[in-house]
């Protein structure tokens, strides 16, 4: 099976959540080819303190970033790039979660973007959306991005607080049908995220 990309429609929208939640629920591979900063607290360990199942897999980084800005600036100023040929998805067997940095347009050097990345490994993709004021016009803007590249889109997630005037724009406008809701998770651990399981299963990944 392709590999799931999880992406998000802008920073802070919960990319690192879902992916837990994915990975408990299918009980898949994780990897985050570009972590930039908290390196003492990566999202792969955050993820990792997160999972109760003992099958999942957590593949090293491709590239770790000292500091936390977008890969683009935050390789120049470690005094390296970040070169997409020398991003090779690991070897497993199992289903392979992919987390992504930012949005789809988040620049990983000069001339590649993160969507790029996710031609290059032939992923499936997840989009997290979240409800705030300008997150339609984001939302239905990744998903033209991703279409127009002709790259799958497997499921929209949205993540915390329900807006159902929000939602259904989106969902009337995309044409989208495979659509999972985790509300808003007030403590964040090992249970609580097994228990939003059950919302990803529906989505028969």
């Amino acid at each position: 099976m392709k590999p799931l990309f999880i992406t998000a429609i802008g920073t802070d929208v919960g990319k690192t959540i879902i992916s837990a939640i994915t990975i408990e629920s299918l009980k898949a591979d994780y990897w985050k080819p570009v972590q930039c900063g908290d390196l003492q607290y990566s999202d792969t360990e955050k993820v990792k303190n997160l999972i109760s199942n003992t099958e999942s897999v957590f593949h090293p980084e491709a590239y770790r970033l000292t500091q936390p800005f977008s890969p683009h600036k935050a390789a120049d100023l470690d005094h390296t790039c970040v070169e997409l040929e020398k991003i090779i998805i690991p070897k497993s067997s199992n289903r392979l979660i992919i987390e992504g940095a930012g949005g789809l347009m988040v620049p990983l050097n000069e001339s590649t973007m993160v969507i790029d990345l996710i031609k290059k490994l032939d992923a499936e993709v997840i989009l997290v959306s979240k409800n705030y004021l300008g997150s339609i016009n984001h939302t239905l803007l990744s998903l033209l991005a991703l279409q127009a590249n002709n790259i799958p889109i497997r499921a929209i997630i949205f993540n915390g607080y329900r807006d159902d005037y929000t939602e259904n724009v989106i969902l009337k406008y995309s044409g989208i049908s495979s659509v999972a809701r985790i509300p808003f998770i007030e403590v964040l651990n090992k249970e609580s995220i097994k228990r939003a399981g059950a919302s990803i299963d529906a989505l028969n990944l």
